[in-house]
């Protein structure tokens, strides 16, 4: 059930910021919605305010925005989005995947402004216990001072780890201070077997970033993943790494996995998929933003639009073999996760 409610959620606050983009551009350049919907298929529930129609769907994989004149025959229309300049509609179909990549923005900031922050080293305090770590056997606690370390003294806690990653499978003597007392305790540092260093298990303090800064260190996250995720796609197409493409069903497992790991995992999963489904959209795939864009940009070099109708047979196309393709994608999940009898 928790899989679900969150899967719920994630994907329709993604869909629903989206299509929210292209919405509130449409509308502020003139341009009539006769229709916003979040997922495919029969009607949940809907309503009308003015010209309108706002419903949730079945299905909730997708959602879409219907412009007036986005039909061939609605063109000559008032308030159509044909009759708009180039640059208007670029703007209107654009807004989408970047208010995808604003919403992966502000998850990323809320992260480090009210969950986690940066590790505080000028302190020797212990922020964290790792579950199944020896400092936890040897009764160590969240907020214990640490002031020497096999026999040395330990300022801040770059000496804390310098003392303990050199001490693997020796039994070192710890002081610290708990509640204004001085108190000891003997503990064997676990070796790494990739490095080889001494561990127990303990993790620094942190310090919530300020607003700003934090804003600052959710664009940067954002931008990091853009690079690594347009990396990995462009390798995919060149044939550098093979294929691995993870469908709906998948990415519910991996929305439950994280959900049972605790919020911050969740909104950091859902700000990678933001960032995933605003790139995905830029690419020129027959149905998805990025076409659109591509047509736009073939109107402004010849100077004259694509024949709407064959325009509008392409996205035809282009979407019936996504569904196709995320129908394919999601038997090879449900294969994968074995959930076939």
């Amino acid at each position: 059930m928790q899989t679900f409610v969150a899967s719920v959620v994630i994907f329709g606050l993604l869909i629903f910021v989206h299509e929210l983009g292209h919405f509130l551009v449409a509308k502020k350049a003139g341009i009539g919605v006769t229709e916003f919907a979040i997922g495919f298929g029969p009607r949940l529930l809907g309503w009308q305010s003015g010209e309108t129609s706002y419903s949730l769907r079945l299905f909730p994989l997708g959602g879409f925005v219907r412009l007036v004149g986005q039909d061939p025959e609605e063109s000559e229309l008032e308030g159509s989005f044909q009759r708009q300049p180039v640059w208007r509609r670029f703007a209107v179909i654009i807004s989408g995947p970047l208010m995808n990549f604003a919403l992966a923005i502000l998850l990323f900031s809320l992260i480090y402004f009210a969950f986690t922050g940066i590790p505080y080293h000028q302190s020797t305090a212990i922020g964290g216990l790792l579950p199944g770590g020896r400092a936890i056997d040897v009764g160590l606690q969240p907020g214990d001072i640490l002031q020497n370390i096999a026999g040395e003294q330990v300022n801040d806690w770059p000496e804390v780890v310098k003392q303990i990653n050199a001490n693997p499978e020796k039994q070192i003597t710890i002081d610290f201070e708990r509640d204004g007392r001085r108190q000891t305790v003997q503990v064997t540092p676990r070796r790494d077997p990739q490095t080889g260093l001494g561990l127990i298990g303990i993790s620094p303090q942190t310090r919530l970033y300020a607003f700003f800064p934090s804003l600052q260190m959710g664009f940067s996250n954002t931008v990091r993943f853009l690079e690594f995720i347009g990396a990995s796609i462009l390798q995919m197409l060149t044939g550098r790494i093979a294929p691995d493409v993870v469908g709906p069903v998948g990415i519910v497992q991996i929305v439950g996995e994280a959900a049972r790991t605790g919020v911050v995992n969740l909104l950091s999963l859902a700000a990678i998929i933001s960032v995933n489904l605003g790139l995905l959209n830029l690419l020129p795939i027959p149905a998805l933003d990025g076409s659109r864009l591509l047509f736009l940009l073939l109107e402004a070099v010849r100077g004259r639009p694509v024949d709407p109708r064959k325009e509008s047979f392409v996205h035809f196309v282009g979407f019936t073999v996504l569904i196709l393709l995320m129908i394919v994608v999601a038997y090879r999940d449900l294969v994968r996760l074995d959930i076939f009898f």
